[in-house]
């Protein structure tokens, strides 16, 4: 979210607390295990209590993570049904302080289109009859045939100091989409908040108070890779969060606050919150603790080489397009500039997204961008964080790669493209139109906009005409970052008929009510 915190108290909890009532931390079902990482030798048997989850799962394969509580070997069991006889068994890593005590296995060769049930279970490396009681979660696979997709989409989550809140049951929006029970849940970005302190008690507007669970890695803004660790481990406190990790992969991407609000490589910080103030050398670090902390198929803890962009394959309805408009990006700036080679994702990157775009068979294609595309997302008072730059006119900046974008799409003749972000903490719907654009040279789609999930609201954008956006709706607030106590906190929901092929976008409120609703026709260049 491009907006500054206004969060900087600290909080000096040793341990991972809850400041309240003992019932309160019952009803959160806190891990017994603190924030800090685990002792490297430890009595008893490894424990598992930062439960289980699935991601990047495909036809065939998915990935399996868990945390110990201390050195131990991951062992995973997969089944049809929940009976687990004669499952099959896979040996994964031995995890230790080298990725925080978190793992995750690989699994390959599954059925396609069927329900996975697994269980993780840890060992004692030095003797394996010494094992923890095993955890369970269940996914499905992507089916080989036509068959109906369902999948969720929303950010933002402990953003602007609103953290797990007792008093909420922690973040309850997980409990609500675990009840739509998806095939998959897109993390469009913000999954963290690393430069968003979370205080023990919030004053509130009206008067009342705001209570988080508070840690220590939470109580300044993360600069160590042990600081960026204790951030994604934060949110695997609230049992909601983890009952929702067992029940549904994820498929994840970043933005900025997984680093620090509107970063850009090279640059160089002038915030004396931050000791270390050359950004790259923390988002090295905190690309390190995300790779630790979620199953990416194409990022392995320790692994230089990895990225963050790919496509994830959904059967022959979907396919997922997870872009990164981090790592490649150039500075932020008015975006005036007349030639632009790199913009927001860099030239390699384009090149790889034209041409799996153009191999894609499936017949929606999801951009899954963690920033819109005609929101005008200000970076202070001269400089541009997101794609337009408030000029309505022809491409300039970053307009110029999108543009190229656009135009390959039209030319080659892709259809199904979807455009899916959050980013900004409110929700929108716009059709992208060429009769009411200054660049012309497109085919018509639909950008949704969806999130925060439990973070500050912020007021609407301005839009920008390049690309000609016509917005159909969009619910703000008024004023900025208002607590989620006031509403305001949103997820997407996508269904694809298998029968029809038609796609459904439905945008929706945390508390149950579905605010708008678009369906798509299957095989248009444009809608």
């Amino acid at each position: 979210m491009a907006q500054a915190d206004p969060t900087t108290g600290r909080s000096h909890g040793r341990r991972a607390v809850l400041r309240g009532t003992a019932a309160a931390g019952a009803a959160l079902s806190l891990p017994l295990v603190g924030a800090a990482a685990p002792a490297q030798a430890r009595r008893g048997r490894p424990s598992a209590d930062w439960g289980v989850q699935a991601g990047d799962v495909t036809a065939s394969s998915g990935l399996v993570w868990v945390r110990s509580d201390r050195r131990a070997r991951m062992l995973v069991e997969t089944s049809a049904t929940e009976t687990f006889r004669n499952p099959r068994r896979w040996h994964g890593p031995l995890v230790g302080p080298d990725t925080d005590f978190t793992g995750r296995t690989a699994l390959h060769g599954l059925p396609a289109g069927e329900q996975i049930h697994y269980r993780v279970t840890l060992a004692d490396p030095d003797d394996p009859r010494r094992t923890g009681e095993p955890v369970y979660g269940t996914f499905r696979t992507a089916p080989h045939r036509r068959r109906d997709v369902r999948f969720l989409w929303s950010g933002d989550l402990a953003g602007q100091g609103w953290g797990i809140n007792p008093d909420r049951g922690g973040y309850p929006i997980f409990a609500e989409m675990r009840r739509l029970n998806p095939d998959f849940f897109l993390n469009s970005g913000d999954a963290i908040y690393a430069d968003s302190p979370i205080q023990e008690r919030v004053e509130l507007p009206n008067g009342g108070v705001w209570r988080n669970v508070t840690t220590e890695e939470k109580s300044k803004v993360a600069e160590t890779l042990a600081e960026f660790r204790g951030n994604f481990r934060y949110n695997l406190l609230d049992r909601k969060l983890r009952d929702f990790n067992a029940q549904v992969p994820w498929i994840v991407q970043w933005d900025d606050h997984e680093v620090l609000n509107n970063w850009y490589p090279g640059e160089i910080l002038d915030d004396d919150r931050y000791t270390v103030k050359d950004v790259s050398t923390l988002a090295a670090r905190s690309l390190r603790a995300f790779s630790e902390y979620f199953p990416v198929g194409t990022l392995r803890p320790g692994d230089d080489d990895g990225r963050v962009h790919r496509v994830v394959r959904h059967g022959p309805l979907l396919d997922v397009f997870v872009l990164d408009m981090r790592a490649y990006r150039n500075a932020n700036s008015p975006g005036r500039q007349p030639d632009d080679a790199q913009g927001i994702l860099g030239e390699r990157q384009l090149e790889w997204l034209k041409r799996e775009l153009s191999r894609s068979r499936a017949t929606w294609k999801v951009i899954a961008s963690d920033m819109p595309l005609g929101l005008v997302v200000p970076d202070g008072k001269t400089d541009y964080e997101a794609v337009a730059q408030g000029d309505p006119g022809a491409p300039l900046g970053r307009e110029l790669q999108i543009a190229e974008l656009l135009r390959h799409i039209k030319h080659r003749r892709v259809t199904g493209t979807v455009w899916l972000t959050t980013d900004v903490h409110y929700t929108c719907a716009q059709r992208y139109d060429p009769d009411k654009a200054a660049f012309k040279d497109f085919a018509p789609f639909w950008e949704f906009v969806s999130g925060p999930m439990n973070a500050g609201g912020f007021a609407a954008l301005e839009l920008d005409g390049t690309f000609g956006p016509d917005q159909k709706f969009v619910k703000a607030p008024t004023r900025a970052n208002t607590p989620p106590t006031e509403g305001g906190q949103y997820f997407g929901q996508v269904d694809i008929d298998a029968s029809t092929g038609e796609l459904t976008v439905r945008l929706r409120e945390e508390g149950g009510a579905v605010l708008f609703t678009k369906v798509l026709q299957p095989g248009r260049v444009g809608q």
